[in-house]
């Protein structure tokens, strides 16, 4: 099966070394079966239909999905022709967020502040931590999709449309060395210095990233009509 991963953003320059963000995708999903191919659509390079692979994933994203960015209606425009066309999608962080704009959702910043490091997150039933860093959050979603992820931070963490699309607001992509390397290059000034010394002290605790990634395979194989 055949991922495309569309790459809304690319990584600090201190935090290259694990590569642009679908190697870290291409790693958590490896032993899958998937093969990947990338497409920068924040460089404004789109693939020319949906049908150019069986299933897409959009990464998360320093932009905000409400800003005025020239690539960022034709990405909409792709995720809404990908709904239709029934082509499985998976929305990670600004992935989530505009994938639910697109589908008449709203997002903005949030008013209460940040999410980081690793976070518990009601889902499925149980509690899976996994490692959060954001701002931005989808405040309302869109019609006819379900709720599968909810803090009490976060209310809409994880959006199910129907078997079409799953979007997750927090990053199974990043382990603790990516959250670490945040925490150092990115956090200090910008997120409170409180939320960083809280996410410090839980890099070395257990997280269920690789159960998420389960997830999301399952997500992508699952027979459609």
């Amino acid at each position: 099966m055949k991922i495309g991963i569309l790459l809304a953003g690319h990584p600090p320059d201190d935090l290259s070394e694990g590569g642009e963000y679908d190697q870290y995708f291409a790693r958590l999903l490896d032993g899958h079966g998937f093969t990947f191919q990338s497409w920068a659509v924040v460089d404004g390079i789109l693939p020319s239909s949906v049908q150019e692979a069986d299933g897409w994933l959009i990464t998360g994203s320093k932009h905000g999905a409400y800003e005025p960015h020239d690539w960022i209606p034709p990405l909409e425009e792709f995720i809404r022709r990908a709904y239709t066309e029934t082509v499985p999608m998976i929305g990670v962080c600004f992935g989530h967020q505009i994938i639910a704009q697109a589908l008449g959702g709203k997002v903005e910043k949030f008013d209460k502040g940040w999410s980081v490091g690793l976070t518990e997150y009601e889902m499925n039933g149980r509690t899976y931590a996994i490692n959060a860093w954001h701002q931005d959050q989808v405040v309302d979603r869109p019609k006819d999709t379900e709720v599968f992820a909810r803090t009490d931070f976060c209310e809409f963490a994880g959006l199910l449309y129907g078997d079409r699309m799953w979007t997750i607001q927090p990053h199974p992509e990043y382990a603790s060395d990516y959250i670490d390397g945040l925490i150092e290059t990115r956090g200090k000034g910008v997120v409170p210095d409180t939320l960083l010394t809280e996410a410090k002290a839980k890099l070395e605790l257990p997280n269920d990233r690789m159960d998420v990634a389960q997830i999301m395979a399952d997500f992508f194989k699952k027979e459609r009509a």
